[in-house]
């Protein structure tokens, strides 16, 4: 009976425990991930923080544990030395990563490697001890040099396990077949580390390998991933191709209980590197119980056009697109995959702002579109700019216009079309000919094809070709409808340049089109919309004070490292507000951050708020101290340097930082720190310093100072409009068209023809 009795009691604890679990199971807020567990996914270090310091390196490994996420995983790609020792090395070679060839020169050797023949410095052939003269340095040429003069000495499994005591750890194991050919065996170095070591996962793309170490780690051991390498690619040990196995994820799962494929898996993309509809892999692999690691991110290759650059933009397409989520992404930078999964996942373009700022457009979504067109003041719209901007420039029937420059070869593709005969040397707008808007009507440039802008195209980084020459060209009454007809914009932003050369030689007043096209389109002084008038030059702000109640903007073009307390007396004298450029922030020498200027905290001090131009997103815009991550540097000149707006070619990036959740926070998020100026030089050797750059110029009452605006001359007659002709209006009276100017135009069309 008292068996029994226990019995039931016992069963009736089962229970009670079973129905506590269960209620409190169903109180437990649904996760926001769908990964296969629930959790969220994680961020692997690929050598560490590899995309800024040497692959595997203890400068690596120690950076990506200061700025990732607490549960970075740190990821070795392990390799044996001639004495069967694990090291973390990303790969077999060791010439393209380290200074192996100037410590050993003579001992290249060659062995097949999966049936290729293959030279190079080989681990096997060295010993630990060996390889102790031997240094890391970046593996990857475009990245950069200075940090490989650190003595960053090769690191085994064991000392980066115990020096860095991460909180998970990834072995990879490329080539075990390899290793096993030359009697080292990577499955008995992996069970021996094991016992000393904790390892958390380990992957491979050889399933023998699985094969080899499988029920030698016991219940609790690592987590064991098979790795997808190309789709055409054969796997050495079943001779098929990487493709036909993912047709069979149940056979995965007899060994894995998880798998790591390229990006290119989940998400494919057509020839022109623009995304395909997703595939099912997640899900398929989900339902077969592996989890889905993903391989790839890095912030300093050309990613898809779609991602417009941005790598937050990349990492949330795999994690947070409302069908599926990656359960990890391996990263070179990743602080960029900390960030995206922490501060701007499950974020609604609606969500509660967490820091304000104005996002100014740079000629609309010029980063997207060709800039001064109907799309991309659209999709700055629709990305959420606060303000759009006008670069006025005149037509030679005085429409205004919105055009990035009063030069036509920079925007359309003039240099195709007749019009081309109208190029024309005007030494106060340049020292090389142009097609200039003033020497063409309205209707005339309204039949030019837009250009997309390109400023890293020498270094073969595109911005959207499938719209290259999209959209049409906006008169200044057009982009002020679109504005006033939207309910999301607070302000418009109009800039005017070349005001006094445009009255005293081509008849042309462009602060009178200006205030003539605002009153026709409805714009009054207190209009609900705000109006910004931006010039580089006083006379133009005074002559619209003078004349109107908008607000003004003072630009200061040059690069400075200080402004004069007089200066800025002057600058309120006619301005509301300044903008200047990033360099006036955050001086740079060599790419590199060396201090901040003052020149924000004395112009706030004087009640000027400051916009800072220029935000791009390519990484090859960016210091190295903001990582190839255009969020990161929009971060530290926000909390760090505390502007008041950005001026940007691609508004939706800044737009979605103000919802970053990191923001609202009260504990300091490593990974949304701002970049504190001249710290990553301290991580440089000294031999390795740039050297030092002579200091910007300090901005003074006489770079503000200028003569009235000239009266507006009458201009001569000229050919009949919508004629080519080569008598556009110079300065002296006569055009030239020499051979600089004809080399001008055949540059122009070449270039043209490169871009279509």
């Amino acid at each position: 009976m008292r068996g029994l009795r226990a019995s039931s009691l016992l069963l009736c604890g089962v229970l009670l425990i079973q129905l506590l679990a269960a209620r409190i199971d169903a109180q437990r807020p649904k996760s926001p991930w769908p990964t296969l567990t629930g959790d969220p996914p994680l961020v692997i270090a690929r050598g560490g923080f590899s995309g800024l310091f040497p692959d595997s390196s203890f400068d690596a490994y120690n950076f990506a544990m200061l700025t990732s996420v607490s549960d970075v995983v740190l990821w070795c790609d392990v390799q044996l030395t001639k004495d069967a020792l694990g090291i973390c090395f990303p790969d077999l070679t060791m010439s393209n990563a380290s200074s192996i060839e100037v410590v050993y020169p003579t001992r290249k050797k060659s062995y097949p490697v999966n049936g290729v023949p293959t030279s190079g410095w080989f681990t096997i052939d060295f010993s630990l001890k060996d390889l102790k003269p031997v240094n890391l340095i970046r593996g990857i040429l475009s990245r950069s040099e200075k940090f490989d003069g650190n003595s960053n000495p090769i690191m085994t499994v064991q000392s980066v396990a115990t020096q860095m005591k991460p909180s998970f750890f990834w072995l990879n194991v490329q080539h075990d077949a390899f290793y096993a050919q030359q009697n080292l065996s990577m499955s008995s170095f992996l069970v021996a580390a094991s016992k000393t070591v904790p390892i958390d996962f380990i992957s491979s793309p050889e399933v023998n390998f699985f094969r080899k170490i499988s029920g030698r780690f016991g219940r609790n051991g690592p987590s064991l991933v098979f790795r997808f390498l190309g789709q055409e690619e054969f796997e050495p040990t079943t001779n098929r191709t990487y493709g036909s196995i993912l047709s069979n994820l149940t056979f995965v799962k007899t060994f894995a209980s998880g798998i790591l494929v390229p990006k290119s898996y989940i998400l494919p993309l057509d020839d022109q590197q623009y995304l395909l509809p997703p595939t099912s892999l997640v899900q398929d692999a989900h339902k077969a119980g592996l989890e889905v690691f993903v391989s790839g991110f890095a912030n300093d290759i050309d990613i898809a056009h779609d991602y417009s650059f941005d790598p937050v933009s990349e990492y949330l397409s795999f994690v947070d697109n409302g069908n599926f989520s990656v359960d990890g992404v391996l990263s070179d930078f990743p602080i960029s995959a900390s960030a995206s999964l922490d501060c701007f996942s499950h974020i609604g373009r609606n969500a509660t702002k967490q820091v304000d700022f104005l996002v100014i457009s740079k000629n609309g979504a010029s980063g997207d579109y060709p800039g001064g067109t109907d799309l991309a003041y659209e999709k700055a719209i629709k990305d959420g700019a606060d303000v759009i901007d006008c670069s006025v420039q005149m037509s030679s029937d005085g429409t205004p216009i919105c055009l990035s420059s009063i030069d036509l070869g920079n925007s359309t593709t003039v240099a195709l079309t007749a019009f081309r005969n109208r190029s024309t040397t005007v030494p106060e707008l340049g020292s090389v000919g142009g097609i200039y808007t003033f020497s063409l009507t309205w209707p005339e440039i309204q039949t030019l094809t837009p250009a997309i802008s390109n400023p890293y195209s020498v270094s073969r980084l595109f911005r959207n070709p499938n719209q290259k020459n999209a959209g049409k060209l906006f008169s200044l009454s057009d982009f002020l409808n679109l504005a006033k007809n939207s309910t999301s914009l607070s302000g418009v932003l109009i800039s005017v340049e070349n005001a006094a050369y445009l009255r005293e030689n081509q008849g042309l007043d462009v602060v009178k089109a200006v205030l003539d096209t605002l009153t026709q389109t409805g714009y009054s002084n207190k209009t609900a919309t705000k109006v910004m008038i931006q010039s580089t030059n006083s006379s133009v702000l005074v002559d619209f004070k003078k004349q109107s109640q908008y607000e003004t903007v003072y630009k200061v073009e040059e690069n400075i490292r200080d402004i004069l307390d007089s200066a800025i007396e002057d600058i309120k004298k006619f301005a509301d507000a300044v903008v200047i450029q990033k360099s006036s922030v955050f001086p740079l020498a060599q790419s590199f951050i060396t201090t901040q200027t003052d020149v924000v905290e004395k112009l706030q001090k004087s009640q000027l708020p400051v916009y800072v131009e220029l935000f791009q997103n390519e990484f090859l815009s960016q210091p190295y101290d903001f990582f190839a991550d255009a969020t990161v540097e929009i971060n530290s000149y926000i909390t760090g340097a505390g502007i008041n707006g950005t001026i940007t070619e691609f508004p939706f990036t800044a737009a979605r930082y103000k919802r970053n959740l990191c923001l609202g926070r009260k504990e300091t998020i490593p990974y949304m720190a701002p970049a504190q100026p001249g710290a990553l030089l301290t991580l440089v050797s000294p031999t390795s310093l740039p050297p030092a750059q002579a200091p910007n110029p300090v901005f003074t009452d006489a770079d503000v100072t200028e003569p009235p605006l000239p009266p507006v001359t009458a201009k001569a007659p000229t050919s009949t409009p919508g004629t080519p002709s080569t008598n556009a209006q110079a300065p002296s009276g006569q055009t030239r068209i020499t051979l600089s100017v004809l080399l001008s135009v055949f540059a122009m069309v070449l270039t043209s023809l490169l871009l279509l």
